[in-house]
């Protein structure tokens, strides 16, 4: 199974103490190749872990690999920040937004149910998501 992380993933798997740690760990196991991801993912994760080692040790392991450069799509992510302004979407979805449009056999693997649901790629398109199960 191919699939782009989002941070929430990426936390889950590396916090045993998050909620939804079983369901990343089971879910990571399901991949046989990298998750793609981005540079804004990976500053997200390092904040919200509070450790950056595990971020570049989830890279060397070749759990997740960087697929995206901002600068070779800054027109597009304007256009959906833009687009999705009342959401207030901050760079890593809109980076996820794109990548889901250049990589569309690939599902976003996110926590983030709600904003998921709503954005879109390719303006009408509905992004494939991985998500937990609803509580």
């Amino acid at each position: 199974m191919k699939g782009i992380a989002d941070t929430g993933f990426l936390v889950a798997f590396a916090s045993r103490d998050d909620t939804y740690h079983d369901w990343a760990t089971e879910m990571a196991g399901e991949f046989d190749e990298p998750l793609l991801t981005c540079e804004a993912v990976l500053a997200e994760t390092a904040y919200h872990l509070r450790n950056s080692a595990i971020v570049f040790e989830m890279l060397r392991e070749g759990m997740i690999t960087l697929a995206f450069d901002c600068n070779d799509h800054l027109g597009q992510l304007e256009a959906l920040a833009v687009r999705y302004a009342d959401r207030r979407p901050d760079l890593a979805d809109l980076c996820l937004i794109r990548m889901s449009e250049l990589f569309p056999r690939h599902p976003v693997v996110t926590l983030d149910r709600e904003d998921f649901r709503v954005y879109r790629r390719n303006k009408r398109e509905v992004i494939p998501l991985l998500c937990p199960p609803e509580k």
